[in-house]
């Protein structure tokens, strides 16, 4: 009897196995169409599908979740437009930075170009009013107090038509005189130092004189004035202006220097002293003008009709 059940074992499951085999498209198949049958229904009947509750239930219990897995993944999502938008917010900050910057460079400089198209038109009315041709030149540089000289530097020289013993004045008056000069620059003698001398004439009666230096740079600088007729006392408030040179070297005639400021008498010699204010403001100077023969062309050449020439 032992040597038959062995053979008779695995034949009773492999039956079993062959009916279960059987069973699962059935399952599957009454499965689909159980789903089927609740998909149409629910499809019917709307929102008084008798699945509602069932659906509602498990809204109740899933939506939670599903909004703590959004709110989980949500920075991650959003990574990659926080980036970008941080770079856009940089270069944003980077670009009105610059703005500003340049906004508040140019507001800086608004002042000091003023100034300088007031002076370049004081200027030109100069070369109108006294028929001199004239090259607008910048001072640049300030003679060291070593050189023991009131000298400045401009930016003009010989190729700009500029000479030695050539009349320099600003749009408020006389400056001083051309004493050397390079391919591209300039030195000018003030008329403050105290080696420089101008012969004047006093606008009230058209006395001759001179005028000496005193050897200051603070404001305006200050002059003595003396008179060839020692009898003639200038007035307070009197303007004094070049008597010129011969052939205009080193000083052209009718350019205003200053006006009268005090008055005092010697009595040794009998001799009365005037100060001169200038008018030119010798601690500010920026533009200046070089008189030119009549005729100079160039483009900084400012023509006696106040018309640039080139």
């Amino acid at each position: 009897m032992g040597g038959q059940k062995t053979p008779l074992g695995p034949r009773v499951r492999v039956q079993g196995d062959e009916r279960r085999g059987s069973r699962r498209p059935r399952l599957v198949l009454l499965l689909v169409l159980a789903c089927l049958t609740v998909m149409t229904l629910d499809a019917k009947t709307g929102s008084s599908s008798p699945l509602e509750p069932l659906r509602s239930a498990v809204g109740t219990v899933v939506g939670p979740a599903e909004s703590v897995a959004a709110a989980a993944a949500r920075p991650f999502s959003d990574l990659g437009s926080a980036f970008s938008d941080n770079r856009s917010l940089r270069h944003q900050v980077a670009t009105l930075t610059a703005e500003n910057s340049q906004l508040r460079s140019e507001n800086a400089l608004a002042p000091q170009q003023r100034s300088r198209l007031a002076e370049l038109k004081a200027l030109t009315g100069t070369a109108a009013d006294t028929g001199y041709t004239l090259v607008a030149a910048r001072v640049i540089a300030v003679g060291s107090a070593q050189s023991f000289q009131r000298t400045v530097t401009i930016d003009a020289g010989t190729s700009s038509g500029v000479r030695a013993d050539m009349t320099v004045l600003s749009g408020a008056g006389l400056v001083g005189r051309v004493v050397s000069a390079t391919r591209s620059t300039a030195t000018v003698l003030l008329i403050v130092d105290r080696g420089s001398v101008v012969g004047t004439r006093l606008g009230s009666s058209l006395e001759m004189g001179s005028v000496t230096g005193e050897d200051s740079l603070r404001g305006h600088g200050s002059l003595q004035l003396d008179l060839l007729d020692s009898s003639v006392t200038p007035a307070k408030g009197d303007v004094v202006s070049t008597w010129g040179s011969k052939d205009g070297v080193p000083y052209v005639a009718g350019v205003p220097i200053g006006k009268v400021t005090d008055v005092r008498a010697n009595p040794r010699n009998l001799a009365v002293h005037a100060t001169v204010e200038p008018f030119a403001d010798f601690s500010a100077l920026d533009l200046v003008g070089v008189v030119v023969p009549s005729g100079s062309t160039g483009d900084r050449v400012i023509s006696a009709d106040g018309k640039t020439t080139r």
